[in-house]
């Protein structure tokens, strides 16, 4: 199955963005791809944090979920549609959600992000519970490539990409492809970023497709980009260094088999 990480330098008008979204999703599916996942806030990334209440949506409606479905039914794509904000049970805040879409135009799965960012190095400031309220559940979902062959999918967002043990959950159960739609400071990126990506990859000998924000944003926050696709032996596919475009990668069944039959490593987990 072939796929591809889109990645974006999302401004405060929702309008440009989804009109970039389709034109990479376009070029995802003209390139031969049959699953295009977006980054973190591909819909919008505001100049304060409180402007996702000014767009949040209720789930199973709103302009930017008909923008999902309809691109995923006209472009004949399974759509990771990165995140955007859905409304939570605290009308201040928000779920910082990732649906997904079938060929078909169906909503088949939601993943509400579990980890929230927090850091401060005095020069930088984040802190994402100030809006967003956490979800609580691993979600995965199976799906059937055109060939016929069928992968289990495990959804993830950004900071969650440090938290292991949600990735060895998701292999636990089955997953042989890792989600991580992502938005990584410059900072927080240029350090752990790629070295992340890969452990997980190595350690649950899946693959991982990580599509990025890259670039610099009206808000004047700098992202780091170099949105990627990395196989189950933890080697780099396909990268995106800065700006929009795609990391297109072909995934192999047969090659997860072989990796976890050389190196049978999840069969020999103790804890």
């Amino acid at each position: 199955m072939k796929v591809a990480a889109l990645q974006m330098v999302s401004t405060p008008d929702v309008a440009e963005n989804l009109e970039v979204a389709w034109q990479l999703l376009q070029q995802a599916r003209d390139a031969g791809a049959e699953l295009a996942a977006l980054p973190e806030y591909f819909c919008a990334m505001g100049l304060r944090d409180t402007d996702k209440l000014g767009y949040m949506e209720a789930f199973g409606q709103g302009p930017i979920q008909e923008f999902l479905a309809r691109a995923a039914r006209e472009l004949d794509l399974w759509i990771v549609g990165g995140t955007l904000p859905i409304e939570a049970d605290d009308p201040q805040h928000v779920r910082n959600t990732t649906l997904v879409f079938s060929p078909g135009g169906e909503c088949v799965a939601r993943y509400d992000k579990i980890h929230l960012f927090r850091y401060d190095n005095g020069r930088e400031r984040y802190d994402e519970s100030q809006v967003i309220a956490a979800g609580q559940t691993p979600v995965r979902l199976d799906i059937t490539d055109r060939s016929g062959e069928h992968w289990r999918l495990g959804l993830s967002i950004c900071y969650d990409l440090r938290f292991p043990e949600l990735y060895r959950a998701h292999a636990q159960r089955g997953c042989d492809l890792l989600l991580v739609p992502s938005a990584f400071t410059h900072t927080t990126g240029q350090a752990h970023w790629e070295v992340l990506l890969r452990a997980r990859a190595i350690e649950n000998q899946a693959y991982v497709l990580a599509p990025a924000q890259g670039g610099l944003h009206p808000n004047g926050r700098q992202t780091w980009g170099h949105s990627m696709a990395v196989d189950p032996w933890g080697q780099v596919l396909a990268v995106r260094d800065q700006g929009p475009g795609l990391a297109l990668a072909q995934l192999d069944r047969q090659h997860i088999a072989h990796v976890r039959a050389q190196l049978p490593a999840l069969q020999h987990r103790i804890l």
